[in-house]
């Protein structure tokens, strides 16, 4: 299956009111978990590589890249690569090299005016390289906080936001909250509703690990189009990996403890896209 783009996954599921999973990897495991979940399913996937993932990774971007780029050509499903949240404009020139169809530029910490202005610069140079980008308005809570009123997204502004800077996609703080172990975000499906009758771009929902099944079920019939996705591997990973290493406590072979995380984030990768009605 030849490898994708993000714009193709996306803008496809948005004319059918679906959407389509974008997860977050770190590891080989990673990566080869979501593939493999999503092959059983028969759907396609999203890989995401974030700019703290980059940082772990010793600051160098290709090494991860370059191994989901090839898990994603051997795939037998659609496959897209993004870079994720990134607010150094270094890592932001070296998406297309590394071989990401998308970019998810993250100016949302800055006010308004300079978000925009930020976000219209990394737009015309994504633009001009055929990369796709992704921007956020109303941050999303996880790093300060969240479920406040200060980290909605107002729907006038994005109607504004997404027309003068130019963005493909627009993520959008209605309730969900980065790094949730726990799945408990309250949706505000009124402010959805109006924010998507403001834009015309497909809406982005992250932190989605701390949603509840039917929260998000009614979030992309409600114009969700991408729903990403990070802690909830994690978590299924590290537990997958204690439980064996209590069973096993003299194991030191890594690769039985790694295979066992590898499976338990495989089937969760698998839950998660029945959730978000690809199947």
């Amino acid at each position: 299956m030849p490898l994708t783009t993000t714009a193709d996954l996306v803008t496809s599921a948005a004319r059918l009111r679906s959407a389509v999973a974008a997860f977050n990897v770190i590891t080989l495991e990673h990566i080869e978990a979501v593939v493999e979940g999503a092959e059983s399913l028969g759907v396609p996937v999203v890989l995401q590589v974030s700019e703290n993932a980059v940082r772990f990774r010793r600051g160098q971007v290709h090494a991860l890249a370059r191994a989901a780029l090839t898990v994603a050509r051997q795939a037998a499903v659609p496959v897209a690569l993004h870079l994720d949240h990134v607010r150094d404009d270094r890592l932001l020139r070296q998406a297309a090299d590394a071989g990401f169809s998308s970019v998810m530029y993250d100016a949302s910490h800055l006010p308004y005016d300079e978000n925009l202005a930020a976000t219209r610069g990394a737009v015309g140079w994504a633009h001009s390289q055929g990369v796709w980008i992704e921007a956020e308005l109303g941050e999303i809570g996880g790093k300060r906080g969240a479920h406040a009123p200060g980290v909605r997204t107002d729907p006038g502004q994005a109607r504004a936001f997404v027309a003068d800077s130019g963005v493909d996609a627009l993520a959008v703080a209605i309730g969900s909250t980065h790094a949730m172990t726990s799945r408990t975000a309250a949706l505000d499906h009124d402010l959805l509703k109006r924010l998507a009758d403001a834009v015309d771009v497909p809406l982005v929902l992250h932190g989605s690990s701390g949603v509840p099944d039917s929260e998000l079920t009614a979030a992309v019939a409600g114009g969700i189009a991408k729903v990403n996705v990070g802690t909830a591997l994690n978590v299924a990973m590290t537990g997958a990996i204690r439980v064996h290493l209590r069973e096993h406590p003299q194991e030191v072979d890594s690769r039985a403890y790694l295979g066992a995380g590898r499976e338990a984030m495989a089937q969760e990768a698998a839950r998660i896209l029945r959730v978000v009605g690809q199947v």
